[in-house]
């Protein structure tokens, strides 16, 4: 039996370099691209994309969000001298690509080409202020027949504006002393704001504040969308048994990614910058309460972390978080790696690809190393860790900057292999283990104060998490006093409370709490 294992592996083994030879077949076809002449005064530096759709749309840039064999080809380099008109960057066979390995492998077609190039370092959304797209172009390609395909940047994202502002509905964007001081340029801090009913009418009238934060990457402008003119929401805003608070919608984009707004090593200090900045200049200039019985935090999926992180880490400025989908509470459970103990990031104990994320029966959607592989196409350098993705920004959040001023990867980008000196790093970014730790001093701050919920279904394997904080806080001497709510068959975008009950459930924390 043992023979038959030995030679079942070498067969393998075989097969999968036989692959790879075949995948780095050369090809001649190529894209060339430059920046058109006028669009740019001087060199840039940054990621140059090529994306490839076989639909006119979206365009190829706007349809780059899917993960997996049938997701859109793409291809990427550094470009780190590209000088308009005179600069012809070339995207070829050698180029790193997703979920092709490799442009030899293209399938014969017709495609709807773009080009795109990413120098925004303070911005990841690849629509960020000042960098450079090109129009659309239909070309058949032909790996066989090869041909260079030529692409001129054209276009480009134009400054920052902030929205028009309406009577409900205010924006914040100031420059952050403590960020731009820790990056050595300008960062700024940015947030939505709805007002309640009767705000101008009520003109000394002072209120409690919700710090409301988006999944993965939300940004404040999103403030908007939430109080849509027909929305449900804003009929449960203006209605007159609704409590009168002011909602802050936290902004989801920063240099590497989403900041999740705590202090780390890579991002800088947002969480002060959001306590010491951000807040207090909001509470001043819309009439807030301004005291930590009147700040309550609320969150789904990223952030649903992003809420009990902060109230973890800062419990005497807030008094209560409502969390719901959290991301990994508990890094024994980091999606499924448990990153204290696992050799492999992409790779399970018994041979297996982990999966990444599930539908509600069951099957695998993605792996990690699908995953990552697409983040090492968007991440300078090839990695993920440069990419702007959620497990990139992972890696910036929790973990230690390396000598070259660039998150230490967790794992190898390419084979998995977990960093064990990284993951010791990142424990102080782990919920459960830094509750476990410090419970005596916290909590009788945190009394009352953590209510999370979660699907058993979550698409994501968060609940996984989730279970292991409760094994904490349920045996947790002295109690919590919150609660954890577990939705039966229910999936990541599943909310045990409505926003109208959460609220409800603030404004009863606030009169609980001492004056």
């Amino acid at each position: 039996m043992k023979k038959l294992i030995v030679l079942s592996g070498l067969f393998i083994l075989l097969a999968a370099s036989i692959q790879a030879q075949v995948a780095v077949q050369p090809t001649s076809l190529r894209f060339e691209v430059n920046i058109a002449r006028g669009l740019v005064s001087a060199p840039q530096k940054g990621r140059l994309f090529v994306f490839l759709s076989q639909k006119a749309e979206p365009e190829p840039r706007l349809s780059i969000s899917k993960i997996g064999f049938d997701a859109s080809p793409m291809l990427a380099r550094d470009v780190d001298f590209f000088v308009p008109v005179t600069t012809k960057a070339v995207i070829d066979a050698s180029t790193i690509s997703y979920p092709i390995k490799n442009l030899a492998e293209l399938p014969t077609g017709d495609y709807y080409v773009q080009a795109l190039f990413d120098s925004n370092i303070d911005l990841r959304a690849l629509s960020s202020p000042g960098n450079l797209y090109s129009t659309v172009r239909k070309v058949n390609l032909d790996v066989k027949r090869g041909g260079t395909v030529k692409i001129e940047l054209t276009q480009i994202f134009p400054p920052e504006q902030l929205p028009t502002e309406t009577e409900y509905l205010k924006y914040v964007r100031f420059q952050s002393p403590l960020l731009s001081k820790f990056h050595g340029r300008p960062i700024y801090l940015r947030a939505g704001i709805i007002l309640p009913r009767d705000y101008e009418r009520e003109a000394t009238r002072r209120y409690p504040l919700i710090i409301l934060i988006g999944g993965y990457g939300s940004r404040f402008t999103t403030i908007k969308n939430i109080l849509g003119e027909k929305s449900d929401f804003r009929k449960m805003w203006l209605s007159d048994d609704t409590p009168r608070m002011i909602l802050v919608k936290l902004d989801g984009d920063g240099p590497n990614g989403d900041s999740y707004q705590i202090n780390s090593a890579n991002n800088g200090p947002y969480g002060d910058a959001l306590t010491q900045e951000l807040i207090p200049q909001i509470e001043q200039k819309f009439r807030a309460l301004g005291n930590s019985n009147a700040r309550f935090l609320t969150g789904h999926s990223t952030g649903g972390w992003v809420s009990l992180a902060l109230q973890v880490f800062y419990p005497d400025y807030f008094n209560g978080a409502w969390s719901s989908s959290p991301d990994q509470v508990d890094f024994r459970a980091y999606q499924l790696i448990d990153i204290y103990k696992d050799e492999n990031a992409y790779i399970n104990k018994f041979g297996f690809e982990r999966p990444s994320s599930r539908t509600l029966n069951g099957d695998t959607e993605y792996t990690i190393r699908h995953e990552c592989q697409q983040g090492n196409v968007f991440g300078l350098g090839d990695s993920y860790t440069m990419s702007g993705g959620v497990w990139g920004a992972y890696n910036a959040v929790f973990g230690p900057r390396g000598a070259d001023n660039r998150p230490v990867p967790l794992w190898d980008a390419k084979t998995g292999k977990i960093n064990r000196e990284a993951a010791e790093q990142m424990k102080k970014y782990d919920l459960r283990l830094v509750l476990e730790q410090n419970w005596q001093t916290l909590a009788p701050k945190l009394k009352g104060k953590l209510y999370i919920s979660v699907g058993e279904a979550d698409e994501f394997f968060l609940n996984n998490a989730v279970h292991l904080l409760d094994d904490f806080l349920s045996k947790a001497k002295p109690s919590y006093g919150g609660s954890i709510v577990y939705g039966q068959g229910k999936g990541h975008d599943w909310e045990y409370q409505s926003p109208r009950e959460i609220m409800g459930e603030m404004m009863q924390a606030l009169e609980k709490s001492p004056q």
